[in-house]
């Protein structure tokens, strides 16, 4: 099957429908204006609350087309467990070529015509290609260690990293923000999180490269780090909201953090404008959003405590077991056994974890596996003692762990944005909320691809 249409999806988590039309009222965010003046608009429903209420649940929702209640697929990683096909997977058996970039918890089946990269905490699905394995595993351990400055890459990692990119689109707009952010970290002394922004402009470098290469009909391209803005400034962005107040410190570096977000995706933005022809339609859809955090005022907000190695908790903790660790998103990681009565004691181990005589450890198991993390939420003193219940075993806390420096501001929603800019670039508003269900098989219908039974959401026409 050959076609000269093709559709991209901008995968932007957690973008907010309000704070998108404050900023583009203020004037801020001009090519974000334009993809709104020349789309189709609709506000879409998660249609789901917490515990359930997570990206990595509705991005497979929005990838396959059912709902959690069928696919089951609950944590972060666990996107191989999805039983039926993603739009990717039937677009591919169509004879249509797919690139999907860093699209959250994703599964494929092989063979795939076209190229995938998973998202950087996904440690079952790998690209389907070795060629681009230099670039996944070193964006992979920066996005997962991000806040642990005890981690480090190899030269050799570095240099593979350097090598790819040299020959995989790496573009003067790239390194000039690189050299920029680098000089301004180290004349301020601040501004680190930024760097997450330069992660972005990578991707898009090395999506364009690939794009121009195998011109597929079907693209994704996934972004995280204003939503990862959003959930630690909001605090900052609107203080007199919050009981907790930041510090004149705090707010002179990130007042405008969740709006410098917007601003540099709304680059990207008008890159692709510059990207695209005239028999592409371009999709903006962020699957769900935010809103302010105030669950955790009363304790003095929410902070997140993670452990500097894995390994050093689970040795003090008395596992004896063979394992592997994991990082996935804050807090919380993947501990995987050999069996599951290894995974079973493991937990009750972990679970035997005191802070001050307090139960610390937030664990769920299954089968071998068991997804762990801090569960105290409140600042603790610097004196903080971790010791094993009815044990007169004990160490300093802070030697085992360190607190992630933010504090949580921001949570989930479930209203997300989904504009859909055809060649015609006609506008209209919809007022109603649509489903995420509709999403796979309006971009079906996009490409003149069949939906499959299994999907019961409705096209968007």
């Amino acid at each position: 099957m050959q076609s000269n249409k093709s559709v991209i999806s901008l995968e932007f988590n957690e973008l907010c429908p309000s704070l998108m039309e404050r900023f583009i009222q203020e004037g801020k965010l001009p090519n974000f204006q334009r993809f709104y003046e020349e789309s189709e608009i609709y506000t879409t429903d998660a249609e789901e609350q917490p515990p359930f209420l997570e990206p990595w649940i509705q991005w497979v929702t929005v990838h396959s087309g059912v709902p959690y209640s069928e696919h089951q697929v609950f944590l972060l990683d666990e996107g191989y467990k999805l039983k039926s096909k993603s739009i990717w997977d039937i677009i591919s058996d169509a004879g249509l070529r797919v690139w999907i970039c860093g699209s959250m918890n994703v599964s494929y089946n092989y063979p795939l015509n076209g190229y995938i990269i998973p998202d950087f905490w996904s440690t079952k699905i790998n690209p389907n290609s070795d060629e681009v394995l230099p670039y996944f595993r070193f964006v992979q351990k920066q996005v997962q260690e991000h806040t642990n400055d005890s981690i480090s890459l190899s030269i050799g990692d570095s240099l593979k990293f350097l090598d790819f990119m040299n020959h995989h689109g790496l573009s003067l707009n790239t390194i000039g923000a690189i050299i920029q952010q680098l000089i301004r970290e180290k004349v301020t002394g601040k501004y680190r999180w930024q760097r997450a922004t330069i992660a972005d402009k990578l991707q898009f470098d090395v999506f364009r490269w690939y794009y121009q290469k195998i011109k597929p009909n079907f693209s994704t391209f996934f972004l995280n780090s204003t939503a990862h803005f959003q959930h630690m400034y909001w605090r900052n962005m609107e203080p007199d909201k919050f009981q907790v107040k930041p510090s004149v410190k705090e707010q002179v570096e990130y007042e405008t953090a969740i709006l410098f977000g917007y601003q540099e995706m709304d680059k990207i933005i008008g890159a692709f404008f510059d990207l695209v022809d005239s028999n592409t339609t371009l999709i903006l859809s962020t699957g769900l959003s935010q809103k302010p955090c105030f669950t955790y005022e009363n304790i003095g907000g929410k902070h997140f405590y993670r452990p500097r190695k894995f390994e050093n908790i689970l040795q003090f903790a008395g596992v004896k077991s063979n394992y592997s660790c994991s990082p996935v998103m804050s807090e919380e990681f993947h501990i995987r056994f050999e069996n599951e009565q290894d995974a079973y004691e493991a937990e009750q181990r972990l679970l035997a974890l005191e802070v001050n005589e307090r139960p610390m450890m937030r664990l769920q198991r299954n089968g071998t596996e068991v997804l762990g993390g801090c569960g105290i939420f409140n600042k603790l003193p610097n004196d903080a003692t971790l010791s094993i219940a009815n044990s007169k075993h004990s160490v300093p806390f802070f030697d085992i762990f360190y607190q992630i420096e933010d504090i949580k501001s921001g949570m989930h929603h479930p209203d997300g944005i989904l504009w859909i800019r055809k060649p015609n670039h006609q506008h209209s508003v919809h007022h109603q909320k649509v489903s995420l269900l509709s999403v796979a098989p309006t971009i079906l219908d996009l490409l003149k691809v069949p939906k499959p039974d299994f999907m019961k959401g409705v096209v968007l026409t």
